[in-house]
């Protein structure tokens, strides 16, 4: 897990931008270097521009844009990342496009906002991101996870999944309901450090880093008949 960080002035978020539009990335420029603790390193305008750049500047923060000429920032966002691990992905679209939440969560991205966010909220997000945190909550992971459950079709279990144990599908499970690791705890009589132990495990196992690529790995994992659990 990416442990919490904080900046300041003296050492501040760098920031890399990549959208086609120049007015946009003008003004998102113009609005994050406004903030003392967070810095516009460099911008692009292109997916090869983008990869070009990117890894020279050593950024904190890529702020991405999803719909491109020549590509897409999802691809941006896994090449980056292939690179500098501890980077933190923003994606910035225009649609609010389920399919390309998910792209987004299984190349790694941080965070998905769309471009009518407030410009307050936009800095928000970047200092979340930065910190090392996600700007999916666990509301949206669940409601997405549902979303992707066709009842008609049986999911089938992805090979990642068989690697588990059945306590470890059991938690994956929850996870993808949206619980917090005290709830699951709570569940499954565990302890929250055991639980977290087996969530390290399974993340391992499963070979993501985030626990909402785990939730979307959870989507196809058959739910076990335990009987209801408590609310």
């Amino acid at each position: 897990m990416t442990e919490t960080r904080t900046f300041t002035e003296q050492d501040p978020i760098r920031v890399f931008l990549l959208d086609d539009h120049e007015v946009v990335r003008r003004g998102i420029t113009d609005l994050l270097d406004a903030e003392a603790d967070i810095s516009v390193v460099g911008d692009a305008d292109s997916v090869e521009h983008a990869l070009v750049r990117g890894p020279a500047l050593r950024p904190h923060v890529a702020v991405l844009d999803v719909r491109l000429p020549d590509g897409d920032g999802i691809t941006v966002c896994r090449e980056l990342r292939s690179q500098m691990p501890e980077l933190a992905c923003l994606m910035l679209t225009s649609f609010d496009d389920e399919d390309a939440l998910l792209d987004a969560i299984m190349a790694g991205a941080s965070g998905y906002v769309l471009k009518q966010i407030r410009g307050s909220d936009l800095v928000s997000a970047v200092r979340t991101v930065a910190s090392g945190q996600s700007m999916l909550d666990p509301a949206t992971t669940a409601r997405l996870m549902r979303s992707l459950r066709d009842p008609a079709e049986p999911p089938t279990m992805a090979p990642e999944l068989a690697s588990l144990s059945p306590r470890e599908r059991e938690i994956l499970t929850l996870i993808g309901e949206g619980l917090t690791n005290r709830q699951i705890g709570k569940n499954l009589y565990l302890s929250e450090k055991t639980v977290k132990n087996h969530i390290s495990r399974l993340l391992a196992k499963l070979g993501v880093q985030r626990r909402v690529q785990a939730a979307v790995l959870a989507s196809h994992l058959e739910q076990p008949d335990t009987g209801e659990r408590p609310k």
